[in-house]
């Protein structure tokens, strides 16, 4: 008789939970929901943030708040949601650095980009451009490359800062060519950019955006994009991939996660809706015009997406030695 009453004890609970949890979901969200974006306000980041909360919002009939959280290199406000509740009312919208490089370029971190996270869609990619001045004799990877080969240790390369997605890809390709190109960081891509133009930097590599005007006009030679495959927005610009490097991926991308432990229905529809405001025809154009895809992966995609990142850029950081220890 004990024996039974504490099994249907158990089994009363366990449907007390399952029903408490279906509730919860049921009526999610109830009260505002926080997007944290690990940067300042302004950026592609931020951009991309804001627009899909304001689609959220409509659909929800609920607050959705922008957090920009800057510090430690998107680091800041990515432990901040990891470290939240998880309940789904507060996610992060992560980016290369934040849930892929800094878990290599940090000697520690405060939270692991996978194992304290649900991820729940890849927002967007965005491709990085590999350019030379018009006086450099090399109109693709190739000749690019057998420049190089030709001549080491002459040439150079302009990145936007030691660590950043442009910094390292450029090393695992220099690596996986063969080639030696001595690496100036630079803070941002303006700067970059006019030594590019005035002819003192031979090789950029930054954001297709800042240079597809330079680009156009025939003052830059575009080499390669950085993305694995031609992005939709310059479907003539030739990837590295397909320029002898198949697999080659090290473009920055976007997207949203929550903390671990989030419940599963939760997980569902966060994604489900994310997806569906992401897909919508003005968000697709507005990051069409940022230079940005939309990917809007399903989060089991996400999150092989996402381990096959950690390890490319930990080969870039290994590489290059970089650290901001």
């Amino acid at each position: 008789m004990f024996r039974s009453t504490l099994i249907k004890a158990a089994l009363w609970a366990c449907a007390f939970g399952a029903a408490s949890l279906q509730a919860q979901t049921t009526d999610f969200p109830n009260k505002p929901v926080r997007i944290v974006v690990p940067f300042t306000a302004g950026g592609a980041t931020d951009i991309t943030a804001r627009l899909v909360a304001e689609k959220l919002s409509a659909k929800w009939g609920q607050a959705v708040i922008i957090d920009n959280k800057a510090g430690a290199g998107g680091n800041l406000g990515s432990d901040l949601v990891a470290k939240s509740a998880p309940d789904g009312y507060n996610i992060v919208l992560g980016v290369t650095g934040s849930h892929a490089i800094n878990t290599s370029l940090f000697k520690k971190m405060p939270y692991h980009p996978l194992n304290d996270f649900e991820p729940l869609t890849q927002a967007t990619i965005f491709p990085n451009a590999i350019v030379v001045n018009p006086q450099v004799p090399a109109n693709n990877l190739q000749e690019l490359i057998a420049l190089l080969k030709k001549d080491p240790g002459k040439y150079s390369y302009g990145s936007d800062g030691n660590g950043t997605a442009s910094h390292l890809g450029m090393e695992i390709l220099k690596s996986r060519a063969g080639v030696q190109l001595t690496h100036i960081p630079y803070k941002g891509s303006t700067p970059m950019i006019t030594d590019l133009l005035g002819g003192t930097l031979t090789v950029g590599i930054t954001g297709l955006p800042a240079l597809q005007q330079h680009i156009k006009a025939g003052k830059l030679k575009l080499i390669g994009l950085t993305t694995a495959q031609r992005s939709p927005s310059y479907p003539d610009f030739k990837t590295v991939a397909e320029q002898g490097f198949a697999n080659f991926n090290a473009a920055p991308w976007a997207g949203f996660l929550a903390p671990k432990g989030t419940p599963k229905p939760v997980v569902d529809k966060l994604s489900n809706d994310l997806i569906e405001a992401l897909k919508q025809a003005d968000v697709v154009q507005k990051m069409s015009e940022l230079g940005s895809t939309v990917v809007a992966s399903r989060p089991d995609e996400f999150r092989q997406f996402m381990t096959k990142q950690i390890e490319m850029w930990a080969e870039g950081v290994k590489i290059s030695g970089a650290t901001v220890d």
